[in-house]
């Protein structure tokens, strides 16, 4: 069956804070010069922020810039910052660290405790009411290309097709959608994005990037505990002084508190598991004093780009630009990504409707990482340059390290710190590590995996190809459980991944339930031998998260 198409001045993928900024700005340009301009964006969940989840606070400066007006239209941030603590952890003690000995990167006053979905679900309020085309359940799934190897736009994924890959009775193809220019705003490690940065050699000169996973409960606490506006921060235990990451706890409003761990994917252990080093966070006095009497919510993990300026690939090629996080521009110094995201879209945004506006269609947008190299970002980011690095050496040379850097230099030190090193080429053998032991979940503050899936309202259609596919069906067992004892059955939040054997245990085998997967894209990254690819299941299946 032939694909329908569809024309735009500019198709934007990915339904997150940096297309729904990107969408808005063009539109407001559009208004503020009477020169009309057709603008569509798709997001592969069922509705706008079903797929967001992040911790979150949130700097409104680049919310400011987009609607100066925000507070007075009811943009849902509504629990400022009060009170902000830092706290190094050991197995049962606790240091909390002046607010006036921590780098400015650290602070948070002036700054909002939210939901990130709920944010993305009122900006794409205010882009639908400008006219922007919003198409939520539509996976980008194939990037078109002209004749002359510039973007075209994208096609999004055939609906109704069997497990084998044959039409079922309710097949219907996708749609092809073309553009003078498309937005790549799909998030950490885009399915699309990757391809363009392979295609185009945009990672050509730039550091690898950097991940870390972040998973994140949702808890209702008792009232008496409850103090809106609270912001906590954790370092240290339960990870090991060389494995990057830390805790956080966000008390936002109506009783409902934020918890979570992000774990650095450069880890060594192939045992480590960071779902369960994030229920052992949980159980420290520090943290269980206010989860107790609780009652959990939801449940969510997603995969975060935290390289920062040295892992930024370049950001156009001919008909496009990667914007957000599908480039890499989360801070990871201030934990922070929603601001940066949102400034990267409307940058894009203004250098696609000055190209449209001067009859160009197809060509490189150079305007637009001009623009983001004289921006406030660019300063944000630069001054941030060496937390990552320098956290790879470990928690307490790193923290000497950028103390030093953010609080005597100002983040205006005379060298740079690279990554060396992808994600997946850090584990060591299995029979160079020792096996990590985790308590058993109590069902009370730590839960095991398929009860927290659960509570992720994730939901696939059974008979449709499968979205987690190897690239060579004899690595997982020949290599992976051969080598690393099978790192996805560990590194995996949500249980897909799982070895298998026979009534006399011998046999192995992977079984993948990708029913269960809630698109953190772990295993795309941390898998040592990148045998595992994970593309956008059929439109609107996954994760369905209510306000994370």
């Amino acid at each position: 069956m032939q694909r329908e198409a569809m024309d735009y001045d500019v198709v934007i993928v990915g339904g997150g804070p940096a297309g729904l900024a990107a969408a808005i700005r063009l539109k407001q340009l559009a208004a503020e010069s009477a020169r009309p301009i057709s603008v569509c964006l798709i997001e592969k969940s069922a509705e706008i922020g079903g797929h967001i989840l992040s911790g979150a606070v949130i700097d409104p400066r680049a919310l400011t810039e987009l609607f100066p007006a925000w507070q007075d239209m009811g943009a849902p941030l509504k629990a400022p910052v009060c009170d902000d603590r830092f706290l190094l952890l050991s197995a049962r003690g606790r240091l909390r660290i002046p607010n006036w000995l921590l780098p400015e990167c650290f602070h948070n006053e002036g700054n909002f405790v939210a939901s990130l979905a709920d944010l993305c679900r009122w900006l794409g309020k205010q882009a639908e009411a400008l006219g922007v085309e919003i198409y939520p359940g539509f996976a980008g799934s194939e990037v078109l290309y002209h004749d002359n190897g510039s973007v075209r736009g994208v096609a999004t994924g055939d609906m109704g097709r069997h497990k084998d890959g044959q039409p079922g009775p309710n097949f219907q193809p996708g749609m092809e959608l073309r553009a003078g220019y498309t937005l790549f705003a799909e998030g950490c490690r885009g399915q699309l994005g990757k391809q363009i940065e392979e295609r185009f050699r945009l990672r050509d000169g730039a550091d690898p990037q950097s991940y870390a996973l972040g998973i994140k409960e949702l808890w209702q606490i008792k009232p008496a505990l409850h103090q809106s506006g609270l912001v906590m921060h954790t370092a240290g235990w339960p990870l090991d002084a060389h494995t990057y990451g830390g805790g956080f706890m966000y008390h936002m409003q109506e009783q409902l508190v934020s918890v979570g761990l992000v774990t650095g994917l450069a880890y060594r252990n192939p045992y480590l598991s960071p779902f369960e080093e994030f229920q052992r966070l949980k159980t420290h006095p520090a943290l269980r004093v206010f989860l107790e009497g609780g009652k959990r919510l939801a449940y969510g993990a997603r995969a975060i780009a935290a390289g920062g300026l040295q892992s930024l690939p370049r950001l156009v090629f001919p008909g496009g630009a990667l914007i957000g996080d599908d480039a890499g521009f989360l801070n990871a110094a201030r934990i922070k990504g929603t601001h940066s995201a949102m400034k990267t879209g409307m940058l894009a945004a203004q250098a696609c409707f000055d190209a449209l506006a001067a009859g160009r269609r197809g060509d490189v947008l150079e305007a637009f990482p001009e623009a983001f190299g004289s921006s406030w970002l660019a300063a944000e980011l630069y001054k941030a340059r060496n937390f990552k690095p320098g956290m790879a050496k470990g928690l307490v040379v790193g923290s000497l390290m950028f103390g030093i850097d953010q609080v005597l230099l100002r983040g205006r030190a005379p060298w740079t710190l690279r990554h060396d090193d992808p994600d997946h080429g850090t584990l060591k053998k299995a029979a160079d590590c020792a096996p990590i032991v985790y308590p058993k979940p109590d069902g009370v503050i730590t839960f095991d995996r398929a009860s927290s899936v659960y509570l992720s309202n994730t939901s696939h259609a059974e008979d449709q190809p499968c979205h987690l596919t190897l690239k060579d069906a004899d690595v997982p067992i020949s290599v992976n459980l051969a080598l690393y004892d099978a790192p996805e059955q560990h590194y995996c939040p949500a249980e897909v991944y799982v070895i298998e054997r026979d009534t006399a245990g011998g046999n192995p085998r992977l079984q993948i339930n990708a029913q269960n997967c809630v698109h953190c894209k772990t295993c795309d990254i941390k898998d040592p031998t990148q045998n595992i690819v994970w593309v956008a299941p059929q439109g609107g299946d996954g994760p369905n998260y209510p306000n994370m």
